[in-house]
């Protein structure tokens, strides 16, 4: 493709690319010399999964990768144990070194399931920030100002209604910043609430005598919630790595107004057959059910493939159409019996934690052989073979 031709593709569904004809400058510079771009995309492993939020800028930079351009992803260990002060009311809580390494550990394996392994360079910024001494880090401190560093919305918001902001917090985008000098990036990709980390880039690639990199931001998938973005600490979201019936049976909870937006954000689908689709929905010739079952489908087969999409399916349809169980149940052996009910939903794996125990059975989401159970406080006997449900698509099957 020439210059311009690459620069459609980018720009495609982005919301601001700062500057558009700086990037169309660099890809003529690219197209001419045969030199290929470097892509910049950071993730801090604060959490050990990835979600259909975080696909949003994975697929753009797989666009971007496969015009032939390079793409670093960076995976903040360092960064990640301050953790990114954006969208918070108050200091985030820092993770240790095993914390981040964990989760970053998990990050490579999800990250190609959309990027090309051979393609693409993994690379963690401890790399750099740690070998950094304390005149380098008061040499990057002296290029911003604490005046600017307060016109970030998160910290005016904290520091006008009295909340405290700790110093360490100031050096988190200068950090994210520096990782693009440390790989002279001439193109960085985030959502739409990085603006000011990307800008924090571009700025300190100046004053340290680099180009600036292109700042590309993309749109924020709303949760399944449909209230607030996509979030794993929110429980609103739909993992990458999820099993296929996960995915599927969460994808068919999402909003009916929210379908279109998950289509245009979520899925690889052509934009015309998308349009096709919401005229479709506009005009009542498709079913919103079919739709949202099309949607399931096609995320499932985007991260497994097309036929655990079908079986995915055949098991979602199996479970809510004909009231059937699912044919996997796994099998989970207990020592204790009688049980307390909160104890067997965490010992089995259906919840992560008392709390979610608790939250879940005041919903009326737990149950034993298909009767609810009401009290978190019940002490339950369990016979060898019985079937405890969580929510729509959580069983387990209880041995003794």
């Amino acid at each position: 493709m020439n210059a311009q031709q690459q620069f459609n593709v980018i720009k495609n569904g982005t919301v601001e690319i700062i500057q558009e004809e700086d990037l169309l400058k660099k890809l003529e510079k690219s197209v001419k010399t045969g030199k290929p771009l470097v892509g910049k995309l950071g993730f801090d492993p604060s959490a050990p999964d990835l979600h259909l939020g975080h696909a949003v800028v994975l697929h753009k930079i797989k666009d971007f990768q496969d015009l032939g351009h390079d793409v670093i992803i960076i995976l903040g260990d360092f960064t990640g144990r301050i953790g990114d002060p954006t969208g918070r009311s108050e200091t985030r809580k820092q993770l240790t070194e095993e914390e981040v390494l964990a989760n970053a550990k998990t990050y490579q394996e999800q990250i190609f399931k959309i990027l090309d392994p051979k393609k693409t360079r993994l690379v963690f910024n401890s790399e750099w920030l740690q070998k950094l001494n304390f005149v380098d880090v008061i040499e990057l401190s002296s290029k911003y100002t604490v005046a600017r560093m307060l016109e970030r919305d998160d910290f005016a918001r904290r520091f006008k209604e009295n909340y405290p902001i700790s110093i360490h917090e100031f050096f988190y985008p200068l950090m994210q910043g520096y990782d693009s000098v440390a790989i002279e990036a001439d193109v960085e990709f985030g959502a739409t609430e990085q603006k000011f980390n990307l800008l924090m880039g571009r700025h300190l690639q100046k004053e340290y005598g680099q180009e600036s990199q292109i700042a590309v931001t993309m749109p924020i998938l709303v949760g399944l919630d449909g209230v607030q973005k996509m979030s794993k600490s929110l429980g609103n979201y739909i993992g990458i790595s999820e099993p296929p019936r996960e995915i599927y049976g969460k994808a068919m909870s999402i909003a009916d107004e929210f379908m279109i937006e998950y289509f245009r954000l979520a899925t690889r689908i052509d934009p015309q057959e998308i349009i096709l689709i919401e005229e479709g929905l506009k005009k009542e010739t498709l079913h919103p059910r079919d739709v949202k079952m099309k949607l399931a489908r096609e995320l499932v087969t985007l991260y497994y493939s097309e036929k655990d999409a079908l079986e995915a399916e055949q098991e979602f349809q199996n479970i809510f159409k004909k009231k059937e169980l699912p044919t996997d149940i796994p099998e989970v052996t207990l020592g204790e019996n009688p049980i307390w009910i909160v104890k067997l939903l965490t010992e089995t794996g259906l919840v992560a934690s008392n709390s979610e125990a608790r939250r879940m059975i005041e919903q009326g989401a737990v149950k034993i052989e298909g009767a609810k159970i009401a009290n978190p406080e019940e002490v339950v006997e369990i016979k060898n073979g019985t079937v405890v449900q969580v929510g729509k698509r959580k069983f387990a099957r209880i041995m003794i």
